[in-house]
């Protein structure tokens, strides 16, 4: 019974240390700093958005190119903004309630305050806000150019793709015949 006893004291002490292996932070991810304590987190990486607007641009020259009656396609994008970052804010609040009684009669006067203070991760680089949402840059209009646009409703087709896809308004998406070169 007394050995018995000591092989499921061994296994159990196995079993924490292979936990407290798994459970060991790799250095790899980058640590949240805040007032109310630390956890791990990742920060957001940004495409730049020259890069982000030439991704998009041959995105869309890929699907237009296999549309029936097209043989080629130019695309140029254009954006309304560059996007936006939404930070981690960290919004402590504070409520005072005081009750005073005075001929009988009492009074309570309630005071709020907040504070709002944005939450910080330590990169390599220093130290930087915490992003918690990114939105990606919306386009402002498009200009697509045809080769091979004999359908007359194929204009229409393609504009209303684009706008589908990248909800910019019709008036603000012009699809042009392209010279044969």
């Amino acid at each position: 019974m007394e050995k018995l006893g000591k092989d499921k004291l061994i296994i159990l002490f196995l079993c924490g240390v292979f936990l407290l292996v798994l459970s060991w932070p790799t250095g790899s991810s980058k640590r949240e700093k805040s007032n109310s304590g630390t956890e791990e987190r990742k920060v957001a990486e940004t495409v730049p958005q020259e890069e982000y607007v030439q991704k998009l641009e041959k995105k869309l020259e890929n699907m237009l190119s296999k549309l029936e009656g097209v043989k080629r396609v130019k695309v140029m994008i254009t954006l309304k903004n560059s996007g936006e970052k939404v930070t981690l804010k960290d919004s402590p609040y504070s409520q005072e309630t005081d009750t005073q009684k005075e001929d009988g009669r009492a009074t309570e006067s309630t005071r709020f305050s907040t504070e709002e203070t944005t939450v910080l991760v330590e990169t390599e680089e220093g130290t930087e806000p915490y992003v918690i949402k990114e939105k990606e840059p919306q386009a402002e209009g498009v200009l697509i150019l045809v080769e091979g646009m004999e359908r007359a409703e194929l204009k229409s087709e393609i504009s209303e793709a684009v706008e589908a896809l990248f909800g910019v308004p019709p008036h603000k998406i012009k699809v042009m015949k392209m010279d044969a070169e």
